[in-house]
């Protein structure tokens, strides 16, 4: 699951960098990597315990093997959409993806009564805020700032898209560090709830968000390319006054959501700010066909991997007897 996190997602931090130009996809990734690191093993535990114990009431489940396998179907679930979708280029949301799953688990699991659905009305009601929020930022960010208090008055505009490339890489890293904190528990929330179930939840989960950290390197390193030709390059023509604008308006949105432990789909804040910048040029300036592959697949994220995570819950369970 982290691999596939990594493959999906590293696109949201450097996908605008690599599609301006102002850094190589090589480049790139060494810098990111180090950064999504650090966000997953300082920043992470807050959003990790929300999926681990804040989804399906865990009292509700009668055994501690069925919280096993549910883990185990939740993850593999995620995962082969997630895997489905990298193939295609498609940046889908990660966070959607293990909700979904863990949500499918849990009410076969412990039933309707199971879900704390306060919770996951929050969660839900976060994955239409946040593009929207990311949208909105990057939209005013680029409109106000850059192009009318820079890009207006300056006197040698290439020079000052090369200045803005220093800062995109800037803001690329943060958009790492933020990405690595809400997304590694996309990957180590199932874990962290057989912890909880077994009533070890009190143990400091940094090594198991070091272990889901490394996954998520492995992925952008060996798949990342993938989605980043996506973001980067096919759903409107970025610069780095337009890179910088997305990806600041992103990772603060992100960032925030960490904070506070809510799951969001950093796939969704990104591309949002992504088509903010772009709207801010026109509705011509966005590839309308693209942007509407990548809402389908985000649509279909939920119950494709609810029922992935439901028929291998399903299979095991049987399997084992349990």
């Amino acid at each position: 699951m982290a691999w596939n996190i990594g493959a999906n997602d590293t696109a949201n931090s450097i996908g605008t960098s690599v599609g301006s130009g102002v850094i190589s996809m090589r480049g790139a990734l060494v810098r990111i990597c180090i950064f999504d690191f650090l966000g997953a093993v300082l920043f992470g535990g807050y959003v990790t315990k929300t999926i681990g114990k804040g989804i399906v009431s865990l009292d509700k489940i009668p055994s501690s093997d069925l919280v096993v396998i549910g883990a185990l179907s939740s993850l593999l679930g995620a995962g082969m959409w997630l895997t489905l979708a990298t193939w295609r280029g498609l940046p889908v949301s990660t966070t959607h993806s293990i909700v979904g799953a863990v949500l499918g688990f849990g009410l076969v699991a412990a039933g309707w009564q199971g879900i704390k659905w306060s919770v996951m009305k929050k969660i839900v009601a976060s994955w239409f805020t946040s593009p929207i929020a990311g949208a909105v930022v990057a939209f005013l960010i680029y409109t106000l700032l850059v192009k009318r208090f820079v890009l207006k008055r300056a006197k040698n505009v290439k020079k000052t898209e090369r200045v803005f490339g220093y800062l995109q890489v800037a803001t690329a890293m943060y958009v790492g560090f933020a990405f690595g904190s809400n997304d590694v528990a996309n990957a180590v929330g199932p874990i962290y709830m057989i912890l909880t179930y077994s009533g070890a939840e009190a143990v400091n989960p940094v090594g198991l968000l070091a272990l889901g950290a490394l996954g998520i390197i492995l992925g952008a390193v060996t798949w990342g390319y993938k989605v980043i030709e996506t973001i980067g390059k096919k759903v409107t023509e970025i610069t780095p006054t337009r890179g910088f604008a997305a990806e600041f308006s992103a990772a603060s949105v992100i960032l925030v959501a960490s904070a506070v432990g809510m799951p969001i789909s950093t796939t969704h804040t990104i591309v949002g700010a992504v088509i903010g910048v772009g709207f801010a040029r026109g509705i011509k300036a966005l590839n309308i066909g693209m942007i509407y592959r990548i809402l389908v697949s985000w649509f279909v994220t939920v119950p494709l991997t609810a029922i992935f995570s439901v028929a291998i819950f399903l299979l095991v369970r049987a399997w084992l007897g349990v």
